[in-house]
């Protein structure tokens, strides 16, 4: 069996005085989407740094594909893209050339092909020529996106990716980002966007008092929700129902 595409155990990571991850633990298979859901300041971003080595955990061991985060930072920074919750576009340059740019600094053959292809494939032939600063934010970050995937990645970290989008624009990621989980590419995703979780994720955990507290799929963690009341129809719990009574059963324990 195939190592998981991450793997996460006992994390543990403190700023100052306060401890913000105290053991966290979790496994990301291969060519899913995995949601770290949690409100602000739980730890998601933090997460996300020390597995794209941004960042040294205080304690605990994690994976990218095997190679481990401390002990094989480079090989884990060439199989791993991230974008994160703020455009790293140049928004003097066009579209066409942002990816033609980050083709280059990857050493990609055929650039100009490879950033064509991408244009098409988001969507963004229309506005290839167009400065980056003059884009709507859900082309930004379809663009963004688009970036993150020239070297072919087996690991995608999406940190909070709509993040100040309109809803439009917000539904424009989503449909990059499921189109992208047909390709095989890990996508490990957090937000703090129920319905996001809902909409993208195979399967999701919940990051919360510095700990995931419970971790499976949508239908997984609705089993986890009191029976659905009968009167005339049965009425199914949304995500943000299921996530508040979870949080609330473990801030009452």
């Amino acid at each position: 069996m195939s190592p998981a595409a991450i793997s996460v155990k006992g994390l543990k990571k403190s700023f100052k005085d306060k401890e913000v991850l105290k053991g966290v633990d979790f496994e990301v298979h291969r060519g899913e989407i995995f949601a770290l859901l949690g409100s602000n300041g739980v730890g998601k971003t933090t997460t996300v740094n020390i597995l794209s080595t941004l960042m040294k955990p205080d304690g605990g061991e994690a994976s990218i594909c095997g190679f481990d985060i401390r002990r094989q930072p480079d090989h884990v920074r060439k199989i791993i893209s991230l974008t994160g919750q703020f455009s790293s576009l140049d928004g003097v340059l066009t579209g066409r050339e942002n990816l033609i740019m980050i083709a280059k600094l990857r050493s990609v053959s055929n650039p100009v092909q490879v950033a064509d292809n991408l244009l098409a494939r988001f969507n963004l032939v229309d506005v290839a020529n167009r400065r980056a600063d003059q884009y709507s934010g859900g082309m930004k970050r379809r663009l963004d996106i688009a970036m993150s995937l020239i070297g072919k990645p087996a690991v995608i970290f999406l940190d909070e990716p709509t993040t100040g989008l309109d809803p439009e624009a917000r539904i424009e990621v989503w449909n990059t980002v499921k189109k992208l989980s047909g390709s095989g590419t890990t996508i490990l995703l957090t937000t703090q966007y129920l319905e996001e979780a809902e909409q993208l994720a195979d399967r999701l955990a919940i990051l919360h008092g510095g700990k995931i507290i419970t971790t499976g799929t949508l239908s997984e963690l609705k089993k986890m929700f009191p029976p659905a009341k009968v009167e005339y129809i049965k009425k199914q719990p949304t995500l943000e129902e299921i996530f508040l009574a979870i949080i609330g059963k473990k801030e009452e324990k």
